[in-house]
């Protein structure tokens, strides 16, 4: 065979800075690119170019890191390899860089750095001799008994090995068909060595000083496998296989492995997670799944983007409550005195509650009902879900619907994405660590609609007692039983709620509190909660309940106790200003209009000087006395009442009556007012009215017209003509809100029947319904 010339690498090369590794001929390694210069490097050369001589880098190690992206170059090792690009990755999260795949060919030396910017090109001087067909039989005679000693001890290390497993089998046929000069290189970069080792390595240009530094290092490595078979007898056959070597996956041109420092960590939590899926309870189906991923995760590369989105999906698997839940608690007795020391009130909910414990105490297998508490702020419905969880002893977890647009956040995203993760229904889940928890969705009338789905139709599979007992989230990808997860979802109107899902949900009305319902709750719950946020004590404040009654009407104006909750924080801020300025500003009593019957006034008297024990003692006071919230004191902490009790006064006259407004918030009053003058039988509607309550004051003329006779209804001349040479101005007053419904029927017929006859309407009653032409009132029918 005649001689052939060897191969040549370009005189100028690119330099690729990487901190990453060393990389010696004939090995392969993976690294990430992601500086200012190897980007420009990359995007320049490897992705623009099209010979085979614009993929070949000079792959420079620096101890730098490169990602600085310092102006000036870093200094440069003077001995490089010259590598071939084998494949170029590119991501833009989180931020844009490059993951190589490049295969060492030679070593060369730099000779001059032609230019810095955009990124380095040197002109390089080649030191290794690259052959397409290499002359074994030469070099062993060049190298004599070095070359055999190395290659004894190669092959000793090998052999040390599990030969059944592929990798090692292929690397013992390389040996022999491998050139003795290439194999110092491939096994530095396998066994497990330093960065600063193979940098020595990669330094000795002589092939004899190469052959004698990776000597003593396999030595190393051989004594190291001998401990550690001593040590792992008893254990199976796979876990002797690699600890010094990594399986090479990839051979490309000089073939080789990249060594990972972690391997050992790596492996053991490799083991230890598919211990856990054999020891999971989780189904069949979930089950062959995950022994699928395992078997792609073993044999996947660790820099490999997919790797990392692999484990986290093991990890979630094994996690997951397939099979974990909670005992319930079925003691019914003790569920009633539970909810009723948590929540004062609201017995429709409490019953349904009651009721499914006794079915579950009938039937163990019951499907977990799917509630759905609607009623306005404040009223208590998420912490209601909370009492729930506590009665019946499980988990709670509450999810927050509102704003939610995508209906990722209930499925979950596919893996395929970049940051893919669950679903907040399978994280729920995790979280709480059990499949039959309490889930509260809270705000579902307040999902929202965009171009990533709608999230109300994701919820139907959820919601659906038929369906969720195989409910997929798409990160899984295997069914989910939520058959026992119990569902509570809380809205404060169903108008926005579609039809589909709310026809899968058990509606339950949970409506405002009374006034006596608030004095109860403000002195049960509220009250005492304050008075431990604040440091007080009862001993020093005390409010009564006529003080809360005039919070309640002439302070607040609201179907829940919130803005009632914030108003006694602001009487105990107050009280604690006075608490904390100490003994030499004391309270006094004035008892001058207890007569009168305004009772004990509490006065707040800021004295220049501090009166003594003794002065109190004559007066016949206690040192201390407790502070009393009044009415007086009220308006000093509270400022003027924002809503004064003016149903009285304005019901003095005839011609006015009361009528009831729905609201989303829970409904309020709303004074509808009459006048009559001289005029030519018009009627006039004023107060932003629509149509439909527009009809309704026709309607009621019309048929106090018809009946005036029959109620003895005149106008101001006496006849009964209640249009004659009369007309009529019918105002609801606040007259920026917009107005309108059937329901003011009745109340419209009382304010003018009030009008027309000179009776007063009761201030103490109101009105709502819509009436016929007949005189019917018909049934009041609110969509919530």
């Amino acid at each position: 065979m005649s001689s052939v010339s060897p191969i040549q690498i370009p005189s100028r090369l690119p330099l690729l800075l990487t901190h990453e590794g060393v990389l010696l001929p004939g090995s392969t390694m993976r690294t990430s690119v992601d500086s200012a210069r190897n980007l420009q490097l990359v995007r320049s050369r490897l992705l623009k170019g099209t010979s085979l001589q614009s993929t070949i880098l000079g792959v420079i190690p620096n101890t730098p890191d490169p990602a600085s992206d310092a102006q000036d170059l870093p200094p440069l090792h003077r001995i490089g390899t010259a590598a071939l690009a084998v494949q170029v990755v590119g991501s833009n999260w989180p931020k844009p860089h490059y993951t190589l795949l490049i295969t060492g060919l030679c070593r060369f030396q730099i000779v001059q750095v032609l230019k810095e910017k955009p990124y380095p090109v040197a002109e390089v001087e080649q030191l290794d001799r690259l052959e397409e067909f290499p002359n074994a039989s030469k070099t062993r005679e060049e190298l004599g008994e070095l070359s055999e000693q190395f290659y004894k001890y190669a092959v000793q290390l090998v052999e040390m090995l599990d030969m059944s497993v592929p990798a090692v089998a292929k690397l013992r046929r390389l040996l022999d068909s491998l050139p003795r000069e290439a194999l110092p290189d491939i096994l530095t970069s396998i066994i497990r060595t330093s960065n600063k080792e193979k940098l020595q390595i990669l330094d000795a240009v002589s092939l004899e000083e190469r052959f004698k530094m990776t000597i003593p290092l396999l030595v190393r490595q051989i004594e190291g496998l001998k401990l550690l078979q001593k040590t792992r007898k008893h254990k199976q056959d796979d876990d002797k296989r690699v600890i010094a070597i990594r399986p090479i996956r990839r051979i490309t041109h000089i073939p080789g492995t990249l060594e990972d420092e972690d391997e050992d960590e790596d492996h053991d939590d490799i083991v230890m997670l598919e211990k856990k899926i054999r020891t999971s309870s989780m189904p069949e189906q979930a089950h062959k799944v995950c022994v699928k991923e395992i078997k792609r995760l073993k044999k996947m590369p660790q820099s490999m983007p997919e790797y990392a989105l692999t484990r986290n999906y093991l990890e979630l698997m094994v996690e997951l409550p397939w099979n974990k839940s909670t005992t319930d608690r079925l003691d019914i007795r003790a569920a009633r005195i539970l909810l009723d020391n948590d929540h004062y009130a609201m017995e429709k909910l409490k019953k349904r509650v009651l009721e499914y414990l006794a079915v579950r105490q009938l039937k163990n297998n019951l499907k977990g009902p799917i509630l759905c508490f609607v009623g306005p702020p404040g009223v208590g419905k998420t912490s209601v879900g909370r009492s729930v969880a506590k009665t019946l002893g499980r988990e709670f977890h509450r999810i927050a619907l509102g704003g939610v647009c995508d209906q990722s956040d209930i499925r979950g995203h596919r893996r395929t994405y970049v940051g893919s993760m669950p679903g907040r229904i399978i994280n729920g889940l995790k979280t709480v660590g059990v499949n039959n928890p309490v889930f509260l969705l809270d705000e579902v009338d307040k999902l929202g609609k965009s171009l990533q789905g709608d999230p109300a139709a994701a919820l139907l599979e959820v919601l659906d007692p038929e369906q969720n007992h195989n409910f997929t989230d798409h990160y899984l990808n295997v069914a989910f039983d939520l058959s026992q997860v119990l569902f509570i979802a809380t809205a404060n109107t169903t108008a926005t709620i579609p039809p589909a899902l709310l026809d899968r949900m058990e509606i339950i009305q949970v409506p405002g509190y009374t006034q006596e319902e608030k004095i109860e709750i403000a002195h049960r719950h509220l009250i005492p909660k304050q008075l431990e946020q604040h440091g007080l004590t009862p001993q020093q404040i005390q409010i009564p309940q006529v003080t809360t009654l005039d919070i309640i009407t002439r302070y607040t104006r609201e179907a829940g106790v919130r803005s009632l909750d914030r108003k006694f924080g602001a009487i105990c801020r107050a009280v604690a200003v006075k608490v904390a300025e100490g003994p030499h500003k004391e309270a006094k009593l004035d008892r001058s209009n207890v007569a009168e019957g305004e009772g004990c006034k509490e006065h707040i008297l800021e004295d220049a000087k501090s009166e003594s024990v003794s002065d109190t003692t004559d007066l016949g006071l206690p040192p201390e006395m407790p502070i009393l919230i009044d009415f007086h004191a009220l308006k000093d902490i509270l400022g003027p009442p924002m809503y004064e009790m003016e149903v009285s006064e304005r019901l003095s006259q005839p011609g006015v009556a009361i009528g009831l407004a729905w609201t989303p918030l829970g409904g309020e009053i709303m004074f509808v007012e009459a006048s009559r003058m001289d005029g030519e039988g018009q009627l006039t509607l004023t107060g932003q009215l629509g149509d439909v309550m527009k009809e309704s004051a026709h309607l009621a003329i019309s048929w106090l017209r018809s009946n005036a006779k029959k109620y003895h209804l005149t106008n101001a001349s006496g006849s009964f003509d209640l249009l004659d040479n009369t007309d009529i101005h019918l105002h609801f007053p606040a007259g920026a809100v917009t107005k309108d419904g059937p329901s003011a029927g009745v109340t419209i017929v009382t304010c003018l029947a009030s009008l027309f006859s000179g009776r007063l309407v009761r201030s103490d009653v109101a009105m709502t319904g819509e009436i016929t032409l007949r005189g019917l009132v018909l049934p009041l029918q609110v969509n919530m």
